[in-house]
């Protein structure tokens, strides 16, 4: 057995009962030595378990609990592309990730990391930041899962876009790399400079415009456009109108519509139990914030993807004629990492979102809580809109997506360093290509998976196993 001076150092520092503190190289050391469990190269390709689960099985199963009039919205959006087919069908790889090696490394898992779940949204002190934006499978899992997961949405963009394999393959590599060489960054970095790190807007638009006169244009339309949709009198006039003394919001079924009293049974009670547990999981300086405003109107609201069928409300807040404050507030389910990571360790599923949005966030909605419904369901809560800015892959060429793919890979090694070790990461990984073109290989391997997948979900459809309801304008 060969033995290093961190093993000495800890065996040393055990005895005298001291805590352990091992230097950032050292730390590194370890990740490296963890190749001789796991191999970078083994990380690499994708091949189907013998008893992988039928994708259509779990996609059904991940219907229970949902309101059956808008599941078959969810397969409709599902249906477009083998793209908004991945994006839905988080539950599916959820269960081949955890088939694959994994170091053993924890990190906070956003558990749904494509790269459509990251985009710039305003923090409280009004500065626009890019980050991870959707975090409601977030669970603690290896830190792979992750990236696989980025990296594989990356390719599968890529297609979706019609570019050259051989683009697809670059694009997706280019992204691990700048995940590696960021966590590198990271494992040197004192612990608050990672904490207090974030990727503003301005360097986004720097990265995304470059030399171009058009893409800079384009960009800056896009954020333009952004900032006015979330400006709370754009949100009030598209969302509200009036009805006697007070603002409704309007229904515009079956995308926008007031539940019956069965499908929210708060009603009767104006949800009194549900937002006083939505108020005490606020800190306090917020509450005198909260507390300006009264509760006008709740609505289902449906959004996303993969959310579509869930209990998705937006409810209208007031605090005088003309200052309005919309909140969305998300149902929270059990975290499709939970049968392979394990369970949550908070019993409120809102909660383990708001816990999980915190520590991966830079900074987050100062309106975020949680709450349970006198239905048993578990809730989050956050602003509706808040600057929030998505990216619009169409039309972007091989050097768009790269750039993008790169921007995704740093948020998310920032996000994974704030709870992980990054210097076990970062030392693992090495400063070779090796780690990159094991997981460029996994993706583009796991993206003919997703293809197969996507064929047999839209067999299912054509027999009527499964209902679809495509819209017009999704």
């Amino acid at each position: 057995m060969v033995r290093s001076k961190f093993d000495d150092k800890q065996e040393s520092a055990a005895g005298n009962g001291q805590a352990v503190v091992l230097s950032p190289q050292e730390r590194r050391a370890q990740g490296s030595a963890l190749r001789d469990l796991v191999s970078r190269e083994a990380q690499g390709g994708w091949k189907p378990p013998k008893k992988r689960r039928d994708p259509i099985e779990v996609l059904t199963a991940s219907n229970e609990g949902r309101m059956p009039e808008l599941v078959p919205i969810r397969f409709g959006r599902m249906l477009q592309s083998p793209f908004t087919f991945y994006r839905g069908s988080a539950a599916i790889m959820a269960a081949d990730l955890a088939s694959t090696p994994n170091t053993g490394l924890r990190v906070q898992a956003c558990g749904d990391a494509h790269l459509l779940n990251f985009g710039g949204f305003a923090t409280p002190e009004r500065q626009v930041v890019f980050d991870v934006n959707d975090l409601d499978e977030t669970l603690p899992a290896p830190w792979e899962w992750d990236l696989k997961r980025l990296a594989a949405s990356i390719v599968i963009a890529a297609q979706y876009l019609r570019l050259h394999e051989n683009e697809a393959t670059r694009a997706a590599t280019a992204t691990v790399r700048a995940y590696r060489e960021r966590m590198a960054d990271y494992s040197s970095m004192r612990a608050l400079d990672v904490w207090y790190d974030t990727i503003p807007l301005d360097r986004v638009q720097a990265e995304m415009s470059g030399t171009s006169d058009k893409r800079r244009q384009l960009v800056a339309r896009r954020i333009q456009k952004a900032r006015q949709q979330s400006a709370v009198e754009n949100v009030f006039l598209k969302l509200a109108e009036h009805h006697g003394a007070l603002p409704k919001i309007k229904d515009n079924p079956p995308l926008v519509f007031h539940p019956s009293e069965e499908q929210a049974p708060g009603m009767q009670t104006q949800y009194r139990e549900a937002l006083d547990t939505y108020r005490a999981s606020l800190p306090e300086h917020v509450r005198v914030l909260f507390d300006r405003f009264h509760l006008c109107d709740v609505a289902v609201k449906v959004v996303g993807v993969g959310s579509v069928g869930t209990q998705c409300l937006v409810a209208l807040f007031m605090a005088a004629d003309n200052d309005p404050l919309f909140l969305q507030i998300k149902e929270a389910r059990a975290s499709v990492l939970e049968p392979y990571a394990g369970a949550s360790l908070h019993a409120n599923h809102g909660q383990r979102v708001v816990a999980g949005q915190r520590l991966m966030q830079g900074a987050s909605d100062m309106f975020l809580g949680w709450t349970a419904g006198v239905n048993g369901r578990h809730y989050y809560f956050r602003q509706l809109r808040d600057v929030k800015i998505s990216a619009i892959v169409e039309g972007w060429d091989v050097d768009l997506l790269t750039i993008y793919g790169r921007l995704c890979a740093r948020a998310l090694a920032r996000a994974h360093a704030r709870s992980g070790d990054a210097a076990l990461i970062a030392g693992y990984m090495g400063s070779s290509s090796i780690f990159d073109d094991a997981i460029g290989e996994f993706a583009v391997e796991y993206s003919d998976q997703n293809q197969r997948d996507y064929r047999a979900f839209v067999k299912a459809v054509r027999e009527g196993r499964l209902e679809a309801q495509v819209e017009d304008n999704p």
